[in-house]
């Protein structure tokens, strides 16, 4: 059975629904062919229809020319390709290719990470009732330790901040229903909000769990996941800038006690050194109005966000869809009933 499908019972269970498969990819151009052709037959043989969206993230190898060949008349059918200008984080790169998707399921998957034979099992959660169904691979990429500190910080605190730990309850490995994405369209930034909102918007969801040696092991940018890191917590929650203000609150409240202090010991107290109540009193005046600034440009900053949309986080330069799509090679086609069917009678004079 190609790339892994099980078949369960003893044969390959099949479901009646329109399947699309996203592949975010970059520099795989001399596997990429074969990764798609074993994917498409496992597929095929799965679901009544599919498509395979493939999301070429700013590749520097001869990927696009590959792309082409594989979109030709003789190429790969149901295949559409989306290259990138530049290169953009997995979760833009995967919306890219959900928004364009047409099926009544999406699948996420990175073929270097994820394990594509674990699809069926997830597919048949999807088609009984499961809005969303996440899979988490046990087995990870080996990282370096400042990685992986940081990253146990950042799901503690999205934990805290949003009720959900990223990682092992929203992995980027996913299946998502056509309700769930047209629900993530309606936020103002879904390239942003699609890593989080299948687990936090109150759809019906299902965790699931495997084991599966990664094909490539991959060493990720400590500095370009802090970035991205920081960017996804400030985006879906409005805890830290709440922290911000209520630490300004805080400041401008403890400014106004001590001045009240420094005017009672000028009051009560008569051996003061000279110019401290008028410096002490100047200065918490000073960084009194310095939190209510920030307290007001605080809360000014939560009110834009939430209204702000700073547009589309990625431009797609080429774009390339297979010549043969045997979706629609099934339109206009009429069965004939074989109750009311006659051959035609081939005596042009009894006929007449």
């Amino acid at each position: 059975m190609p790339v892994g499908f099980e078949k369960v019972g003893g044969m390959m269970e099949f479901f009646p629904v329109f399947l699309s498969v996203v592949f975010v990819v970059r520099n795989q151009s001399d596997c990429i062919e074969k990764m798609l052709s074993e994917a498409a037959a496992g597929i095929s043989s799965l679901v009544c229809d599919y498509e395979l969206i493939v999301i070429d993230n700013a590749s520097d190898d001869d990927s696009v020319f590959v792309f082409k060949n594989l979109t030709g008349e003789n190429g790969q059918p149901n295949l559409q390709v989306f290259a990138l200008t530049k290169e953009v984080d997995a979760d833009t790169a995967a919306w890219v290719g959900l928004e364009n998707a047409l099926g009544d399921f999406v699948a996420i998957i990175d073929p270097l990470a994820d394990d594509i034979g674990f699809l069926p099992e997830m597919l048949d959660r999807a088609v009984n009732g499961a809005d969303v169904v996440f899979a988490n691979n046990m087995q990870k990429s080996a990282q370096s330790l400042a990685y992986r500190s940081a990253y146990a910080v950042f799901n503690g605190l999205y934990k805290r901040f949003n009720g959900i730990h990223l990682a092992n309850e929203a992995p980027q490995y996913r299946v998502l229903s056509k309700r769930v994405i047209n629900f993530i369209l309606q936020h103002p930034q879904p390239g942003m909000t699609y890593r989080h909102l299948p687990a936090t918007g109150g759809f019906a969801r299902v965790n699931l769990s495997y084991s599966a040696m990664p094909k490539v092991s991959r060493a990720k940018q400590l500095g370009e996941s802090v970035d991205r890191g920081m960017r996804l917590l400030v985006s879906t929650t409005r805890a830290p800038m709440r922290l911000v203000t209520s630490l300004s609150l805080f400041g401008a409240v403890a400014n106004l006690v001590y001045s009240i202090y420094v005017v009672a010991v000028g009051l009560l107290k008569t051996d003061v050194a000279p110019g401290w109540i008028s410096l002490s009193l100047q200065q918490s005046g000073m960084f009194f109005l310095i939190s209510l600034v920030l307290l007001v440009l605080g809360e000014y900053i939560l009110h834009m966000v939430s209204l702000s949309n700073e547009g589309p986080l990625y431009h797609v330069g080429q774009e390339f869809t297979s010549a043969r799509m045997t979706r629609r090679e099934k339109l206009n086609i009429e069965e004939a009933d074989p109750k009311t069917h006659h051959e035609p009678d081939a005596d042009p004079e009894r006929a007449a």
